[in-house]
């Protein structure tokens, strides 16, 4: 029987509420900054909130929800296409709880592009994700607490104390407003790992009829 599970039936899963955790002690183990709650909460909410605030139906907003708390869950096997394997753990959960075969279909693809190296937004819950995901830089996600020897994804996240996704729906302009230490992190180092995510951003944003803007320190970047 067919039903529509919430993000918080989706959180209490035993089975997804594991891998998440277990995912985020595997990048640790290798050295990679937080990919446990925090970040899924904060996907979640983000992705949510775009699609709320530009108007689209309540649904798609929550199926969004899913997909940012889940996009991860991959990595409990392995780091190397853990966005392909999300989906595959999440649509055959999702099914066991009864979610309806479009919207598994709808959260699984978006999980599955959520990455720069392959991601697409094939949908608006995808091009949602992708936002909230890339957007997600910020000091509080490095675990590495020896600043000698951080790497420069350590620097660029430990630089950012502050991290907030804007959006004007009457303007259809969706904003990432960064404030960055330039002492810890130089704005280049930032772009040389980023750029391919924020020109992923900013198709994403294409996709759901916006514009993509980047504000680094009050300076329009983009």
């Amino acid at each position: 029987m067919e039903k529509t599970p919430t993000l918080v039936e989706v959180k209490q899963n035993p089975r997804l509420k594991t891998y998440l955790d277990f995912g985020n002690k595997h990048l640790a183990a290798m050295g990679f900054t937080e990919h446990g709650l925090r970040h899924a909460g904060v996907v979640a909410t983000i992705s949510a909130r775009i699609l709320k605030e530009l108007n689209y139906p309540e649904r798609m907003a929550e199926l969004a929800a899913i997909a940012g708390w889940t996009h991860d869950i991959g990595n409990v096997i392995s780091r190397h296409n853990h966005g392909q394997t999300a989906a595959i753990i999440v649509m055959n959960t999702l099914e066991e709880m009864g979610m309806s075969l479009e919207d598994i279909a709808t959260v699984s693809a978006a999980i599955g592009n959520h990455e720069e190296e392959y991601g697409q937004s094939v949908n608006d819950v995808a091009a949602a994700l992708i936002i909230a995901d890339k957007s997600d830089v910020h000091r509080s996600r490095v675990r590495n607490r020896d600043f000698a020897t951080f790497d420069i994804h350590d620097r660029v996240n430990y630089a950012v104390n502050k991290s907030e996704v804007l959006v004007d729906a009457e303007s259809r302009i969706i904003t990432l407003r960064l404030s960055i230490d330039t002492n810890i992190c130089p704005v280049m180092d930032y772009f040389e790992i980023f750029l391919t995510r924020m020109v992923m951003c900013r198709r994403a944003a294409e996709r759901l009829e916006s514009k993509f803007s980047i504000f680094m320190n009050e300076a329009k970047l983009l």
